[in-house]
């Protein structure tokens, strides 16, 4: 059973991945391993270069800084990147969960709605926070000014319009009370696996 974990920037779903993980579940990390597929797949590679410029890349390696930059103040070239950037990692997480023994699988990535990768899952779990903890979070992770954030916030779709697609939603406004409800999570998903799910991938 393939399950997607999402949420808002700075709402935390990293961190709830991690209490995944600790459950012995295994987790895809989609913004990982998008970047290591922009570095090494030579036609992604190619095509990313047409779209943003060879200044994209520095030697071998993504030039993170200069891509952002381009980006999240232009939402068609964004969504341009995407178009290129998720099939290629649609295709590397189906490979990856094939390989997979567990029951069920957590892909992590931060616009599975925005997208619509959420459709070719079996379930859906949606991280939340309050807008200033995220805010805060991301300005204290990143070194971000507030005005930087919420330029990067605006290229998602907000909690209200998010929740009503999620199967589950964790309010991870408090580290332990999310550990908590991703426990309670597993319980039921690993019910759901052995109850034999049918998978829409």
């Amino acid at each position: 059973m393939r399950v997607g974990l999402t949420g808002g920037i700075g709402s935390g779903k990293s961190t709830v991945a991690g209490y995944f993980r600790e459950l012995g579940v295994p987790v895809y990390d989609s913004d990982s391993r998008a970047r290591v597929l922009m570095e090494r797949n030579p036609s992604l590679r190619h095509q990313i270069e047409s779209l943003l410029g060879a200044e994209a890349y520095l030697g071998d390696l993504l030039n993170r800084q200069y891509v952002a930059a381009r980006v999240f103040d232009n939402p068609a070239l964004l969504a341009s990147l995407n178009a290129l950037v998720h099939p290629q990692v649609r295709l590397d997480f189906l490979e990856w969960s094939e390989g997979q023994q567990a029951p069920y699988v957590v892909q992590e990535a931060a616009i599975l709605f925005e997208n619509g990768a959420y459709r070719q899952l079996d379930r859906v779990v949606l991280v939340t926070a309050p807008e200033r903890t995220r805010l805060r979070r991301v300005m204290k992770r990143d070194g971000a000014t507030e005005q930087a954030v919420r330029a990067r916030m605006n290229n998602q779709w907000d909690d209200v319009r998010k929740i009503p697609l999620a199967d589950f939603v964790i309010d991870n406004t408090l580290r332990q009370t999310a550990r908590t409800q991703v426990r309670k999570i597993h319980r039921q998903l690993l019910g759901l696996a052995a109850a034999g799910v049918p998978s829409d991938c």
